[in-house]
């Protein structure tokens, strides 16, 4: 899937009047994948996108279609999210009574599989689904709203994850207050996906797309060099 390390902007700071240009707009400036942030006010305080909205954004999605799916019960929405065109879709671990049943599920509907944690879960507990997902996404936010502080206390789990994950094709993600003060040292710690959303659009649009592409190399070259 190319580069090492993955930028994926989160449409959740977006205009979302113009989803379609924005996200063609911040893929032809770098992005490697859009992440689509799902909340359903329940699982957490806020209210975001249903599969309807996927399936819209669907055409104009030429990366990676990245669906977090912040939503409880989340099973029986899997299948409207995979025909939406979700590429992967990733499942909260407490969310579901049955996780391994979850990530199987997800498998089935045909996407790659992901496992999110909140800060306040441990690496431990998703040891023994590292043979069944493709991806587990650490929240260093506590999940439901943009822009929030960085917990600097992840980075802990993530190098834990990242000794746990060995040399199995798992990508690692990070979700929450990714910026050009936090990437170097999530990608030192072993996350190779990077979600950002204000760090990416702000200041641009789609009539000033130049200024995605400014912020996404602001944080690219914070660990590229």
């Amino acid at each position: 899937m190319g580069r090492d390390v993955k930028i994926a902007p989160s449409i959740l700071a977006a205009d979302f009047a113009d989803f379609g240009r924005e996200i063609q707009a911040v893929e032809e400036q770098g992005a490697d994948w859009i992440h689509v942030d799902v909340m359903d006010g329940h699982f957490v305080p806020n209210l975001t996108f249903g599969p309807a909205l996927c399936k819209a954004i669907r055409p104009h999605v030429k990366t990676v279609m990245d669906v977090h799916l912040m939503i409880s019960p989340v099973e029986p929405y899997i299948a409207a999210y995979a025909e939406a065109g979700a590429d992967i879709i990733t499942a909260h671990y407490e969310a579901t009574h049955h996780p391994h049943r979850t990530v199987q599920a997800i498998r089935a509907a045909g996407c790659k599989a992901g496992i999110a944690l909140n800060p306040s879960t441990p690496a431990e507990s998703v040891e023994y689904l590292l043979d069944s997902v493709d991806l587990i996404c650490v929240m260093t936010v506590n999940p439901g709203f943009g822009g929030q502080s960085f917990i600097w206390s992840q980075l802990q789990k993530i190098e834990k994850l990242k000794s746990m994950i060995g040399s199995r094709p798992i990508y690692l993600e990070i979700d929450g207050g990714v910026d050009t003060e936090t990437a170097a040292s999530l990608v030192e710690a072993g996350a190779n996906v990077l979600v950002a959303g204000s760090a990416v659009f702000e200041g641009g649009s789609v009539q000033k797309p130049a200024v995605y592409g400014e912020n996404i190399s602001a944080i690219r070259n914070t660990f590229e060099v």
